[in-house]
């Protein structure tokens, strides 16, 4: 594991520009709306935490999968792969790297098939389509377009510190941390370091449960405080619209809406 997040590929090659990442998304917001391209893509986070959880993976290996699985789409259109066949791939390949131990093939896709028939029968009316040599296939893909960057830095490291120095106890550990998890449901993984989401995490967790004394405190941090209130703004406005949402009544026909591959010419 790369010790010093400012000399990572992370750090290097991953904290991506805004404009630049509405720019590769340009082909796919011809199809979707900015609102419709963020519920497919809190879905698809949603199917990778079912997955996780089912196959009783560490959070870490989790969020690592999610930011996987945003960093491909940063860089391609949701028609390059299937999402559906993209987020157990993530997972795979997330359990290597964060060192969890090897999921079996078969026990990966038995957990897909039986998440997709329970949990998300409401968004498939089929089965789920992919096997094996599908994942393995699509392995290769993702880590070519990876560019073999697979050490990502999480903020769950910087944010068990900062409770720590902050004196705080552990209902606000607690808090600040779902806080991380529903941040991978937003960009700010692509744009920010994870000391930044960290502490732009934190402070929504002491505005929710009004711990006004901490305000000292963070004036006294030595960070850029405009890309915290970036960060603390991108997960408010993730709040917002998933307030609203009812994905279960909308999700099939945004799945629908997803751009698809053209069929290749007939001979």
């Amino acid at each position: 594991m790369a010790g010093n997040f400012w000399q990572s590929s992370h750090s290097q090659q991953w904290i991506l520009d805004k404009q630049d990442l509405l720019r590769e998304r340009q082909n796919d917001l011809l199809a979707l709306s900015e609102d419709e391209y963020q519920k497919i893509f809190i879905f698809f986070a949603n199917v990778i935490q079912v997955l996780g959880e089912q196959l009783k993976l560490r959070q870490q290996v989790i969020a690592t999968a999610t930011v996987y699985f945003k960093r491909f789409y940063a860089r391609n259109s949701l028609k390059n792969i299937d999402p559906l066949l993209l987020a157990p791939t993530c997972i795979l390949l997330a359990s290597k790297v964060e060192e969890f131990g090897v999921i079996s093939n078969s026990r990966l896709i038995s957990i897909c098939q039986s998440a997709i028939k329970t949990k998300f029968s409401y968004a498939y009316t089929q089965e789920f389509p992919y096997r094996t040599n599908h994942i393995l296939e699509c392995e290769f893909y993702l880590l070519e377009n990876l560019d073999c960057c697979l050490i990502v830095f999480q903020p769950y490291r910087p944010l068990l510190q900062l409770v720590q120095d902050m004196g705080q106890e552990d209902q606000l550990l607690t808090l600040s941390w779902r806080i991380v998890n529903d941040s991978l449901r937003t960009d700010v993984c692509l744009l920010y370091p994870p000391y930044q989401i960290a502490i732009a995490c934190l402070q929504i967790a002491c505005v929710i449960m009004q711990k006004d004394s901490t305000k000292q405190w963070f004036a006294e941090l030595n960070v850029d405080l405009d890309k915290v209130q970036e960060i603390v703004r991108a997960i408010v406005n993730l709040y917002e619209l998933w307030k609203d949402w009812k994905e279960k009544d909308e999700i099939q026909i945004l799945l629908s809406k997803i751009p698809k591959p053209k069929p290749p010419p007939q001979r």
